[in-house]
């Protein structure tokens, strides 16, 4: 029996339960605005236009910053990178609740984006360097603080967001300023250090047909992505108020605690299963698909409240597995370093996560509140166009041999979500 069979998962150096906090709370920012946009809205004379650019300045800024994060890391090393993320997320979160306009909120997302960047694309690898018990096991509690992070998300937005939209954005600070003093005292165990990577090297990636194919389809899959997350807020609103029902900030973050939990639990336990007996490439094509169909409900019953919910639900358990089968895919595509590989790829997909609240608010505006829901079933259909055309790129895929403990985590780490 190996020692990593042998060691607990749970039996792990204090250091790496202090990056496993902080990259729950870290991911928590992603779905933390959802529930108080509506009051965002209301209390700052915002429209619903305004509001959803929290996302695209958060995304938008994370996926500049993911084409630089691995220079960045080889110069400045893994822990102090990981310390310049936490601490740039504690500034501009308290920022961001202390702001007196949207605008301001809207600029401070962009600052706490580049924190965020620079934090993903390390804390795995700094999870593997100081666990016990093998990389196996580090990257089940990488997971685990993944979907903690992502479920809790909403749901503390939710509550804290009921006391005052502030409360979130502060409360995040508070959580990671903790996250940021528990990595730099207990985080001292040396970490290998990453090879140096060069300034242009994630632009460079591009140039793998592969990787190019993969990362143009996840730009078009993370438009409806995000559709469905920044945007389904308002509809379900609109929905319960037709209905006489008060839909606050403590509801909305139920319902996409729900979509985050379902989102977690394929994810990690039914994503690898399907992948192993059907394949890569089926997966997606039948995820997306499935997706596509799911969006296409939310369009036509943009005015019922329990078809909303109970979409917005069931799409978390399709993104679960659609996130982690893309990622898989892009660890096998290419012979980059996997860093660089899928700091890339997230790069160009995060550009379709930042498009999608930048248009919908104003497609809604145009055209009717199913609109955006209808562009993103559109979105959703190039990127199966893209992947059927340019899947002869993608024919090695599977057999690609796996390479280092440290460079899959850092490659997970940053490719892992939507």
């Amino acid at each position: 029996m190996t020692t990593e069979q042998k060691t607990s998962i749970l039996t792990q150096p204090v250091a790496v339960w202090a990056i496993a906090f902080a990259s729950a709370v870290s991911f928590m920012g992603i779905g933390l605005v959802d529930p108080i946009l509506p009051a965002i809205s209301a209390e700052l004379d915002a429209t619903p236009s305004q509001t959803m650019l929290l996302f695209t300045s958060y995304l938008l800024i994370t996926a500049v910053a993911m084409f630089f994060t691995g220079f960045i890391s080889s110069r400045l090393g893994v822990k102090r990178t990981m310390l310049a993320g936490l601490a740039l997320i504690v500034v501009f979160a308290t920022l961001a609740g202390a702001s007196g306009t949207v605008g301001q909120i809207i600029g401070f997302r962009a600052g706490w984006g580049l924190g965020n960047a620079l934090f993903i694309s390390t804390a795995l690898a700094a999870i593997v360097g100081a666990a016990s018990g093998g990389s196996a096991q580090a990257v089940i509690l990488y997971e685990a603080a993944l979907g903690v992070g992502m479920a809790v998300g909403p749901l503390l937005g939710g509550a804290l967001g009921e006391v005052s939209w502030r409360g979130p954005f502060f409360g995040t600070a508070a959580l990671m300023a903790i996250g940021f003093l528990a990595v730099a005292v207990l985080l001292r165990k040396p970490l290998q250090p990453p090879e140096p990577v060069p300034l242009t090297a994630g632009f460079a990636a591009l140039r793998k047909p592969a990787l190019l194919t993969l990362a143009v389809t996840a730009l078009f899959y993370n438009y409806g992505f995000f559709t469905l997350l920044a945007y389904s807020p308002y509809p379900m609103a609109a929905a319960a108020e037709r209905l006489g029902l008060r839909f606050g900030a403590h509801e909305l973050g139920l319902v996409f605690f729900g979509w985050g939990l379902a989102l977690a639990i394929t994810s990690v336990f039914v994503a690898p299963i399907l992948t192993r007996r059907v394949g890569l490439r089926p997966v997606l094509f039948a995820a997306f698909g499935l997706l596509g169909v799911i969006l296409a409900v939310m369009g036509l019953g943009v005015a019922s409240l329990p078809v909303l919910i109970g979409a917005v639900v069931v799409a978390g358990l399709v993104l679960g597995v659609l996130n982690t089968a893309l990622t898989e895919t892009v660890m096998e595509a290419t012979d980059l370093p996997r860093s660089v590989a899928s700091s890339t790829y997230s790069g160009v997909r995060f550009l379709g996560g930042a498009i999608a609240p930048a248009v919908s608010g104003g497609l809604a505006a145009a055209l009717g509140a199913g609109a955006p829901y209808w562009f993103a079933v559109g979105a959703l259909a190039v990127a199966i166009v893209v992947l059927a055309v340019g899947g002869h790129t993608l024919a090695h895929v599977g057999r690609r041999p796996h390479e280092t403990a440290i460079g899959e985590a850092e490659a997970i780490g940053v490719g892992d979500r939507g």
